[in-house]
Protein backbone atom coordinates (compact mmCIF):
# COMPACT_ATOMS: atom_id res chain seq x y z
CA UNK A 1 0.00 0.00 0.00
CA UNK A 2 1.31 3.67 -0.97
CA UNK A 3 2.02 5.74 1.74
CA UNK A 4 -0.57 8.44 0.81
CA UNK A 5 -3.09 5.49 0.55
CA UNK A 6 -2.37 5.24 4.29
CA UNK A 7 -5.21 6.88 5.99
CA UNK A 8 -7.80 6.57 8.10
CA UNK A 9 -10.87 4.56 6.53
CA UNK A 10 -8.49 2.10 4.60
CA UNK A 11 -7.81 -0.99 5.55
CA UNK A 12 -4.60 -3.56 4.56
CA UNK A 13 -5.67 -5.76 1.64
CA UNK A 14 -6.64 -9.13 1.75
CA UNK A 15 -2.53 -10.52 2.26
CA UNK A 16 0.16 -12.21 4.36
CA UNK A 17 3.37 -10.65 4.01
CA UNK A 18 6.09 -13.22 3.25
CA UNK A 19 9.84 -12.55 1.51
CA UNK A 20 8.89 -9.10 1.16
CA UNK A 21 5.98 -9.90 -0.91
CA UNK A 22 2.31 -9.40 -0.30
CA UNK A 23 -0.05 -12.35 -1.17
CA UNK A 24 -3.61 -14.10 -0.55
CA UNK A 25 -3.00 -16.50 2.33
CA UNK A 26 -3.75 -20.25 1.50
CA UNK A 27 -5.92 -20.36 4.90
CA UNK A 28 -9.12 -19.67 5.87
CA UNK A 29 -11.00 -16.46 4.97
CA UNK A 30 -11.87 -14.44 8.41
CA UNK A 31 -13.78 -11.37 8.98
CA UNK A 32 -12.38 -8.67 10.62
CA UNK A 33 -15.07 -7.08 12.30
CA UNK A 34 -15.52 -3.74 13.93
CA UNK A 35 -16.40 -4.63 17.54
CA UNK A 36 -18.52 -1.25 18.21
CA UNK A 37 -21.18 -1.98 15.68
CA UNK A 38 -20.15 -5.68 14.27
CA UNK A 39 -19.26 -3.78 11.01
CA UNK A 40 -17.20 -5.69 8.74
CA UNK A 41 -13.54 -4.21 8.26
CA UNK A 42 -12.50 -6.42 5.50
CA UNK A 43 -12.04 -10.45 5.22
CA UNK A 44 -8.56 -11.70 5.81
CA UNK A 45 -7.09 -14.92 3.98
CA UNK A 46 -4.84 -15.89 6.56
CA UNK A 47 -1.66 -18.29 6.24
CA UNK A 48 -1.49 -22.23 5.46
CA UNK A 49 1.41 -24.70 6.33
CA UNK A 50 2.68 -23.55 2.79
CA UNK A 51 2.87 -20.32 3.41
CA UNK A 52 5.03 -21.05 6.76
CA UNK A 53 7.67 -23.24 4.76
CA UNK A 54 7.79 -19.95 2.30
CA UNK A 55 8.38 -18.04 5.09
CA UNK A 56 11.12 -20.35 6.33
CA UNK A 57 12.80 -20.30 3.14
CA UNK A 58 12.79 -16.33 2.99
CA UNK A 59 14.18 -16.30 6.17
CA UNK A 60 16.97 -18.56 5.82
CA UNK A 61 18.11 -16.57 2.70
CA UNK A 62 17.73 -13.14 4.67
CA UNK A 63 19.93 -14.74 7.48
CA UNK A 64 22.40 -16.44 5.01
CA UNK A 65 23.40 -12.54 2.65
CA UNK A 66 25.86 -10.36 4.13
CA UNK A 67 23.48 -7.45 3.69
CA UNK A 68 22.31 -8.77 7.31
CA UNK A 69 24.46 -11.55 8.39
CA UNK A 70 27.84 -9.45 8.06
CA UNK A 71 26.19 -6.13 9.14
CA UNK A 72 27.56 -4.47 12.39
CA UNK A 73 25.05 -3.61 15.15
CA UNK A 74 25.11 -0.03 14.77
CA UNK A 75 23.83 -0.50 10.96
CA UNK A 76 21.04 -2.88 12.29
CA UNK A 77 20.58 0.08 15.26
CA UNK A 78 19.72 1.93 12.04
CA UNK A 79 17.41 0.33 10.23
CA UNK A 80 15.16 -0.03 13.63
CA UNK A 81 15.40 3.73 14.12
CA UNK A 82 14.25 3.92 10.39
CA UNK A 83 11.03 1.51 11.42
CA UNK A 84 10.60 3.49 14.82
CA UNK A 85 10.31 6.81 12.87
CA UNK A 86 7.78 5.56 10.12
CA UNK A 87 5.57 4.29 12.76
CA UNK A 88 5.42 7.29 14.80
CA UNK A 89 4.81 8.74 10.69
CA UNK A 90 1.84 6.74 10.61
CA UNK A 91 0.48 6.91 14.16
CA UNK A 92 -2.84 8.61 13.22
CA UNK A 93 -3.45 5.75 10.80
CA UNK A 94 -2.05 2.36 13.40
CA UNK A 95 -4.07 3.81 16.38
CA UNK A 96 -7.23 4.64 14.38
CA UNK A 97 -7.12 0.73 12.62
CA UNK A 98 -6.06 -1.01 16.10
CA UNK A 99 -9.27 0.37 17.51
CA UNK A 100 -11.29 -0.76 14.17
CA UNK A 101 -9.45 -4.39 15.15
CA UNK A 102 -9.98 -4.61 18.53
CA UNK A 103 -12.43 -2.17 20.02
CA UNK A 104 -10.07 -0.39 22.20
CA UNK A 105 -10.33 3.54 22.48
CA UNK A 106 -8.50 5.78 20.03
CA UNK A 107 -6.86 7.30 23.23
CA UNK A 108 -5.20 3.95 24.25
CA UNK A 109 -4.32 2.70 20.79
CA UNK A 110 -2.45 5.72 20.34
CA UNK A 111 -0.53 5.61 23.16
CA UNK A 112 0.33 1.65 22.17
CA UNK A 113 1.75 3.19 18.73
CA UNK A 114 4.11 5.73 20.40
CA UNK A 115 5.19 3.17 23.17
CA UNK A 116 5.74 0.82 20.07
CA UNK A 117 8.30 3.13 18.15
CA UNK A 118 9.63 3.65 21.57
CA UNK A 119 10.48 -0.28 22.29
CA UNK A 120 11.77 0.42 18.47
CA UNK A 121 14.51 2.92 19.62
CA UNK A 122 15.47 1.50 22.87
CA UNK A 123 16.22 -1.66 21.13
CA UNK A 124 18.42 0.49 18.37
CA UNK A 125 20.40 2.13 21.31
CA UNK A 126 20.58 -1.62 22.82
CA UNK A 127 22.20 -3.06 19.65
CA UNK A 128 24.72 -0.20 19.01
CA UNK A 129 26.04 0.17 22.73
CA UNK A 130 25.57 -3.61 24.06
CA UNK A 131 28.86 -4.82 25.20
CA UNK A 132 30.73 -8.21 24.87
CA UNK A 133 33.05 -8.96 27.40
CA UNK A 134 36.78 -10.62 27.45
CA UNK A 135 36.72 -13.16 30.66
CA UNK A 136 38.73 -13.96 33.50
CA UNK A 137 41.86 -17.06 32.20
CA UNK A 138 44.09 -18.74 33.48
CA UNK A 139 47.32 -19.31 31.61
CA UNK A 140 48.18 -18.43 28.51
CA UNK A 141 44.68 -17.85 27.24
CA UNK A 142 42.98 -15.30 26.43
CA UNK A 143 39.32 -15.86 27.01
CA UNK A 144 35.93 -13.98 25.51
CA UNK A 145 32.40 -14.37 25.24
CA UNK A 146 30.22 -13.46 22.59
CA UNK A 147 26.60 -13.47 21.56
CA UNK A 148 25.36 -14.19 18.20
CA UNK A 149 22.01 -14.50 16.68
CA UNK A 150 19.78 -17.86 16.96
CA UNK A 151 18.38 -17.70 13.79
CA UNK A 152 14.60 -17.77 12.77
CA UNK A 153 12.19 -16.95 15.72
CA UNK A 154 8.86 -18.04 15.86
CA UNK A 155 6.85 -15.16 17.28
CA UNK A 156 2.87 -15.81 18.73
CA UNK A 157 1.05 -12.79 19.58
CA UNK A 158 -2.60 -12.11 20.79
CA UNK A 159 -5.25 -10.02 19.99
CA UNK A 160 -5.77 -7.95 22.86
CA UNK A 161 -2.57 -5.41 22.64
CA UNK A 162 -0.99 -6.18 19.13
CA UNK A 163 1.11 -3.60 17.84
CA UNK A 164 2.61 -3.46 20.82
CA UNK A 165 3.51 -7.39 21.59
CA UNK A 166 4.21 -7.53 17.99
CA UNK A 167 6.94 -4.84 18.55
CA UNK A 168 8.18 -5.96 21.68
CA UNK A 169 9.13 -9.29 19.93
CA UNK A 170 10.35 -7.79 16.25
CA UNK A 171 12.81 -4.93 18.19
CA UNK A 172 15.01 -7.32 20.03
CA UNK A 173 14.86 -10.24 17.56
CA UNK A 174 16.11 -7.66 14.69
CA UNK A 175 18.29 -5.59 16.99
CA UNK A 176 20.17 -9.52 17.82
CA UNK A 177 20.38 -10.19 13.91
CA UNK A 178 17.57 -12.92 13.47
CA UNK A 179 15.01 -13.09 11.29
CA UNK A 180 11.01 -13.21 12.80
CA UNK A 181 8.15 -14.83 11.74
CA UNK A 182 5.34 -13.39 13.06
CA UNK A 183 1.58 -14.93 13.75
CA UNK A 184 -1.37 -12.26 14.99
CA UNK A 185 -4.52 -13.73 16.33
CA UNK A 186 -7.00 -13.89 13.34
CA UNK A 187 -9.00 -11.46 15.76
CA UNK A 188 -6.97 -8.63 14.99
CA UNK A 189 -4.50 -9.21 12.10
CA UNK A 190 -4.88 -5.72 10.35
CA UNK A 191 -2.48 -4.17 12.63
CA UNK A 192 -0.02 -6.58 12.32
CA UNK A 193 -0.29 -6.22 8.58
CA UNK A 194 0.03 -2.93 8.67
CA UNK A 195 3.17 -3.03 10.46
CA UNK A 196 4.37 -5.07 7.80
CA UNK A 197 3.93 -3.07 4.89
CA UNK A 198 5.46 -0.13 7.23
CA UNK A 199 8.41 -2.19 8.13
CA UNK A 200 8.78 -3.30 3.89
CA UNK A 201 8.77 0.59 3.04
CA UNK A 202 12.22 1.00 5.63
CA UNK A 203 13.60 -1.12 2.61
CA UNK A 204 14.37 -3.38 5.81
CA UNK A 205 16.08 -6.89 3.82
CA UNK A 206 13.74 -8.90 2.36
CA UNK A 207 12.72 -11.82 4.24
CA UNK A 208 13.68 -10.91 8.04
CA UNK A 209 10.33 -10.13 8.81
CA UNK A 210 7.68 -12.40 7.45
CA UNK A 211 3.32 -11.68 8.86
CA UNK A 212 1.17 -14.82 8.97
CA UNK A 213 -1.98 -14.15 10.60
CA UNK A 214 -3.58 -17.63 11.17
CA UNK A 215 -4.79 -20.20 13.64
CA UNK A 216 -3.89 -22.97 15.61
CA UNK A 217 -2.72 -24.73 12.74
CA UNK A 218 0.15 -22.32 11.75
CA UNK A 219 0.98 -21.96 15.07
CA UNK A 220 1.59 -25.28 15.79
CA UNK A 221 3.63 -25.21 12.82
CA UNK A 222 6.08 -22.58 14.07
CA UNK A 223 6.55 -24.70 17.66
CA UNK A 224 7.26 -27.73 15.80
CA UNK A 225 9.12 -26.88 12.84
CA UNK A 226 12.97 -27.55 13.87
CA UNK A 227 14.18 -24.51 11.54
CA UNK A 228 12.75 -22.32 14.25
CA UNK A 229 15.46 -21.41 17.00
CA UNK A 230 13.17 -19.59 19.59
CA UNK A 231 9.46 -19.83 20.54
CA UNK A 232 7.87 -16.68 22.02
CA UNK A 233 4.42 -16.25 22.68
CA UNK A 234 1.72 -14.19 24.51
CA UNK A 235 -1.59 -15.71 25.22
CA UNK A 236 -3.54 -18.00 27.10
CA UNK A 237 -2.08 -20.16 29.65
CA UNK A 238 -3.92 -23.79 28.33
CA UNK A 239 -1.99 -22.69 24.82
CA UNK A 240 1.07 -21.76 26.66
CA UNK A 241 1.38 -25.29 28.59
CA UNK A 242 1.13 -27.04 25.19
CA UNK A 243 4.07 -24.82 23.73
CA UNK A 244 6.45 -25.66 26.75
CA UNK A 245 5.65 -29.72 25.77
CA UNK A 246 6.25 -29.26 22.57
CA UNK A 247 9.41 -26.88 23.17
CA UNK A 248 10.94 -29.24 26.26
CA UNK A 249 10.96 -32.02 23.85
CA UNK A 250 12.72 -30.40 21.37
CA UNK A 251 14.90 -28.66 23.80
CA UNK A 252 14.71 -25.14 21.87
CA UNK A 253 14.92 -22.15 24.07
CA UNK A 254 11.19 -20.55 24.73
CA UNK A 255 9.39 -17.17 26.30
CA UNK A 256 5.87 -17.63 27.47
CA UNK A 257 4.04 -14.38 28.50
CA UNK A 258 0.74 -16.11 29.61
CA UNK A 259 -2.18 -15.49 32.01
CA UNK A 260 -2.68 -13.66 35.26
CA UNK A 261 -5.41 -12.92 38.11
CA UNK A 262 -3.13 -9.82 39.49
CA UNK A 263 -4.11 -8.60 43.00
CA UNK A 264 -4.35 -5.11 44.01
CA UNK A 265 -4.18 -4.38 48.03
CA UNK A 266 -5.62 -1.14 49.74
CA UNK A 267 -3.37 -0.99 52.93
CA UNK A 268 -5.07 1.22 55.90
CA UNK A 269 -2.77 4.24 55.30
CA UNK A 270 -3.74 3.88 51.18
CA UNK A 271 -4.68 7.47 50.20
CA UNK A 272 -7.99 6.46 48.76
CA UNK A 273 -8.17 9.53 46.45
CA UNK A 274 -5.50 7.86 44.32
CA UNK A 275 -6.48 4.40 44.81
CA UNK A 276 -9.37 4.81 43.86
CA UNK A 277 -8.21 6.11 40.21
CA UNK A 278 -5.63 3.33 40.29
CA UNK A 279 -8.16 1.03 40.52
CA UNK A 280 -10.65 1.56 38.25
CA UNK A 281 -7.87 2.25 35.85
CA UNK A 282 -6.04 -1.17 36.45
CA UNK A 283 -9.61 -3.34 35.98
CA UNK A 284 -11.35 -1.55 33.62
CA UNK A 285 -9.21 -0.15 30.97
CA UNK A 286 -8.83 -2.00 28.10
CA UNK A 287 -11.90 -3.62 29.26
CA UNK A 288 -10.61 -5.64 31.36
CA UNK A 289 -8.75 -7.41 28.31
CA UNK A 290 -5.74 -7.19 29.95
CA UNK A 291 -3.46 -9.89 31.33
CA UNK A 292 -2.04 -7.60 33.89
CA UNK A 293 -5.48 -6.74 34.93
CA UNK A 294 -5.77 -6.15 38.91
CA UNK A 295 -9.19 -8.42 38.91
CA UNK A 296 -8.90 -9.10 42.76
CA UNK A 297 -9.49 -6.44 45.01
CA UNK A 298 -8.12 -6.95 48.63
CA UNK A 299 -8.89 -4.33 51.17
CA UNK A 300 -8.46 -3.88 54.13
CA UNK A 301 -11.74 -4.45 56.94
CA UNK A 302 -10.98 -0.78 58.26
CA UNK A 303 -11.62 0.46 54.77
CA UNK A 304 -13.74 -2.13 53.26
CA UNK A 305 -17.18 -0.44 53.66
CA UNK A 306 -16.02 2.75 52.68
CA UNK A 307 -13.88 2.59 50.11
CA UNK A 308 -16.95 -0.39 48.80
CA UNK A 309 -19.60 2.36 48.58
CA UNK A 310 -16.83 5.09 46.53
CA UNK A 311 -15.40 2.50 44.26
CA UNK A 312 -19.19 1.41 43.36
CA UNK A 313 -20.14 5.05 42.83
CA UNK A 314 -17.18 6.03 40.80
CA UNK A 315 -17.34 2.45 38.68
CA UNK A 316 -21.61 4.14 38.14
CA UNK A 317 -19.96 7.03 36.24
CA UNK A 318 -17.28 5.49 33.97
CA UNK A 319 -18.35 6.30 30.37
CA UNK A 320 -19.11 2.84 28.30
CA UNK A 321 -19.06 3.52 24.74
CA UNK A 322 -17.97 4.03 21.25
CA UNK A 323 -13.95 3.47 20.90
CA UNK A 324 -13.52 6.81 18.92
CA UNK A 325 -15.18 9.57 21.47
CA UNK A 326 -13.02 11.35 23.50
CA UNK A 327 -15.55 10.60 26.73
CA UNK A 328 -15.33 6.91 26.36
CA UNK A 329 -13.62 4.98 29.32
CA UNK A 330 -14.69 1.76 28.70
CA UNK A 331 -14.95 0.36 25.31
CA UNK A 332 -16.42 -2.30 23.34
CA UNK A 333 -14.96 -6.06 23.84
CA UNK A 334 -13.35 -7.78 20.85
CA UNK A 335 -15.33 -10.35 19.65
CA UNK A 336 -19.25 -11.35 20.07
CA UNK A 337 -17.68 -15.00 21.76
CA UNK A 338 -15.21 -13.21 23.95
CA UNK A 339 -18.28 -11.17 25.76
CA UNK A 340 -19.74 -14.38 26.10
CA UNK A 341 -17.03 -15.96 27.55
CA UNK A 342 -17.41 -12.69 30.05
CA UNK A 343 -20.71 -12.98 30.28
CA UNK A 344 -20.77 -17.02 31.55
CA UNK A 345 -18.44 -16.11 34.22
CA UNK A 346 -20.20 -13.54 35.69
CA UNK A 347 -23.32 -16.36 35.56
CA UNK A 348 -20.60 -18.56 37.82
CA UNK A 349 -19.67 -16.18 39.89
CA UNK A 350 -23.71 -15.87 41.17
CA UNK A 351 -23.91 -19.50 41.18
CA UNK A 352 -20.82 -19.28 43.75
CA UNK A 353 -22.49 -17.13 45.91
CA UNK A 354 -21.19 -13.45 44.46
CA UNK A 355 -23.09 -10.69 44.89
CA UNK A 356 -23.36 -8.37 41.87
CA UNK A 357 -22.84 -4.72 43.71
CA UNK A 358 -23.01 -2.71 39.94
CA UNK A 359 -22.90 -3.77 36.41
CA UNK A 360 -23.09 -7.66 35.53
CA UNK A 361 -24.88 -7.08 32.39
CA UNK A 362 -24.99 -5.60 28.87
CA UNK A 363 -25.63 -1.38 28.67
CA UNK A 364 -29.15 -0.54 27.35
CA UNK A 365 -29.60 1.58 24.56
CA UNK A 366 -29.55 1.84 20.79
CA UNK A 367 -25.98 3.11 21.07
CA UNK A 368 -25.02 -0.55 22.52
CA UNK A 369 -27.48 -3.09 20.29
CA UNK A 370 -24.92 -3.55 17.32
CA UNK A 371 -22.11 -3.59 19.37
CA UNK A 372 -19.95 -6.41 21.81
CA UNK A 373 -20.16 -4.43 25.33
CA UNK A 374 -20.85 -5.11 28.88
CA UNK A 375 -20.54 -3.03 31.61
CA UNK A 376 -18.07 -2.70 34.23
CA UNK A 377 -19.01 -5.25 37.24
CA UNK A 378 -18.10 -5.45 40.60
CA UNK A 379 -18.71 -8.85 42.28
CA UNK A 380 -18.47 -9.17 46.25
CA UNK A 381 -19.48 -12.29 48.65
CA UNK A 382 -17.13 -14.41 47.14
CA UNK A 383 -14.00 -16.51 48.64
CA UNK A 384 -10.68 -16.93 47.78
CA UNK A 385 -11.34 -19.87 46.59
CA UNK A 386 -14.16 -19.49 44.73
CA UNK A 387 -13.66 -20.45 40.99
CA UNK A 388 -13.75 -16.51 39.93
CA UNK A 389 -11.33 -15.72 42.07
CA UNK A 390 -8.84 -18.18 40.50
CA UNK A 391 -9.34 -17.73 36.92
CA UNK A 392 -8.84 -15.07 34.52
CA UNK A 393 -12.01 -13.94 33.10
CA UNK A 394 -10.58 -11.09 31.12
CA UNK A 395 -12.84 -8.72 30.74
CA UNK A 396 -14.18 -5.85 32.79
CA UNK A 397 -14.85 -7.86 36.53
CA UNK A 398 -13.23 -6.92 39.75
CA UNK A 399 -13.65 -9.43 42.73
CA UNK A 400 -13.75 -7.35 46.06
CA UNK A 401 -12.30 -9.50 49.05
CA UNK A 402 -12.03 -7.46 52.61
CA UNK A 403 -8.77 -8.84 54.62
CA UNK A 404 -7.91 -8.10 58.43
CA UNK A 405 -3.96 -8.33 58.53
CA UNK A 406 -1.02 -9.06 56.35
CA UNK A 407 -0.62 -12.56 56.79
CA UNK A 408 -3.38 -13.58 55.57
CA UNK A 409 -3.47 -11.03 52.85
CA UNK A 410 -0.34 -12.55 51.57
CA UNK A 411 -1.18 -15.87 51.66
CA UNK A 412 -4.76 -15.10 49.73
CA UNK A 413 -2.71 -13.10 47.50
CA UNK A 414 -0.33 -15.81 46.56
CA UNK A 415 -3.33 -18.84 46.98
CA UNK A 416 -3.23 -18.45 43.10
CA UNK A 417 -2.01 -20.41 40.37
CA UNK A 418 -0.41 -16.91 38.36
CA UNK A 419 1.83 -14.85 39.10
CA UNK A 420 1.75 -11.55 36.71
CA UNK A 421 1.17 -8.46 38.94
CA UNK A 422 0.61 -6.82 41.67
CA UNK A 423 -0.78 -3.19 42.86
CA UNK A 424 -0.15 -1.69 46.25
CA UNK A 425 -1.59 0.93 47.61
CA UNK A 426 0.11 2.54 50.57
CA UNK A 427 1.64 5.51 51.82
CA UNK A 428 4.25 3.55 53.80
CA UNK A 429 6.65 3.07 50.72
CA UNK A 430 8.74 0.98 53.15
CA UNK A 431 5.79 -1.27 54.18
CA UNK A 432 4.65 -1.63 50.68
CA UNK A 433 8.32 -2.76 49.64
CA UNK A 434 8.38 -5.36 52.07
CA UNK A 435 4.98 -5.89 51.19
CA UNK A 436 5.96 -6.61 47.66
CA UNK A 437 8.70 -8.64 48.48
CA UNK A 438 6.20 -11.09 49.63
CA UNK A 439 3.97 -11.07 46.97
CA UNK A 440 4.68 -14.06 43.98
CA UNK A 441 4.65 -11.94 41.33
CA UNK A 442 6.77 -10.77 38.21
CA UNK A 443 5.64 -6.78 38.54
CA UNK A 444 4.86 -4.84 41.39
CA UNK A 445 3.40 -1.54 41.26
CA UNK A 446 2.98 0.59 44.21
CA UNK A 447 0.69 3.69 44.23
CA UNK A 448 0.19 3.50 40.42
CA UNK A 449 -0.77 0.75 38.01
CA UNK A 450 -0.39 -0.23 34.66
CA UNK A 451 2.85 1.80 33.99
CA UNK A 452 5.78 0.29 31.87
CA UNK A 453 9.33 1.22 30.56
CA UNK A 454 11.02 -0.63 27.26
CA UNK A 455 14.46 -0.69 29.86
CA UNK A 456 12.45 -2.76 32.78
CA UNK A 457 11.97 -6.43 32.51
CA UNK A 458 8.69 -7.90 32.42
CA UNK A 459 7.32 -11.60 32.87
CA UNK A 460 5.63 -13.65 35.40
CA UNK A 461 6.24 -16.65 37.52
CA UNK A 462 4.03 -19.84 38.07
CA UNK A 463 1.85 -20.00 35.19
CA UNK A 464 2.05 -16.47 34.59
CA UNK A 465 4.77 -17.79 31.96
CA UNK A 466 8.83 -18.45 31.83
CA UNK A 467 11.01 -15.46 30.93
CA UNK A 468 11.27 -12.07 30.82
CA UNK A 469 10.53 -9.61 27.59
CA UNK A 470 12.19 -5.91 27.44
CA UNK A 471 15.30 -4.46 28.50
CA UNK A 472 19.06 -5.90 27.88
CA UNK A 473 18.36 -9.33 28.60
CA UNK A 474 15.53 -9.03 26.32
CA UNK A 475 17.51 -8.65 23.60
CA UNK A 476 20.13 -11.42 25.17
CA UNK A 477 17.06 -13.63 24.95
CA UNK A 478 17.22 -13.86 20.80
CA UNK A 479 20.79 -14.97 20.98
CA UNK A 480 23.46 -17.89 22.15
CA UNK A 481 26.00 -17.58 24.12
CA UNK A 482 29.17 -18.41 22.68
CA UNK A 483 32.68 -18.30 24.55
CA UNK A 484 36.45 -18.26 22.65
CA UNK A 485 39.70 -19.06 23.86
CA UNK A 486 42.56 -18.14 22.31
CA UNK A 487 46.38 -19.53 23.17
CA UNK A 488 48.84 -16.25 23.13
CA UNK A 489 51.53 -18.73 24.09
CA UNK A 490 52.66 -20.38 20.60
CA UNK A 491 53.30 -23.45 22.07
CA UNK A 492 52.10 -27.11 21.84
CA UNK A 493 49.31 -28.13 24.05
CA UNK A 494 50.95 -30.04 27.26
CA UNK A 495 49.23 -33.19 25.87
CA UNK A 496 51.17 -33.51 22.77
CA UNK A 497 54.86 -32.68 24.45
CA UNK A 498 54.17 -35.49 26.76
CA UNK A 499 53.94 -37.63 23.85
CA UNK A 500 57.00 -36.90 22.43
CA UNK A 501 59.76 -39.65 21.46
CA UNK A 502 63.26 -38.53 21.55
Amino acid sequence: MSAELRAPGVFPGDAIYIGGHFRKGGGEAVESLFPADGTLNTIVHCASQEDVTDALKAARAALADPAWCDLLPHRRAAWLSRIADAIDKNKEYLAWLQSRDTGKTLRETTILVGSAADTMRYYAAVAETAEEAITPSRGPYLTLSRFEPIGIIGAITPWNSPIASDVQKLAPALAAGNAVILKPSPWSPLTSLALAQIIDETGLPKGLVSVLPGGAEVGSRLVEDPEIGRIVFTGGTTVGRKIAEVAGKRLVPVSLELGGKSPTIIRPDADLDLALAGVLFGIFSSSGQSCIAGSRLFVHRSLYETFRERLVAATGKLVVGHPFSERTQVAPMVHVDHRAAVERWVARAKEEGGKVLIGGARPEGADYDDGYYYLPTIIESLTNEAVCCREEIFGPVLILLPYDDDETLIAQANDNRYGLACGIWSKDIIGALALGRRITAGTVWINTYKQFSASTPFGGEKDSGIGREKGLEGMRAYMVQKSYYIDTSQAPHPWARSHETD
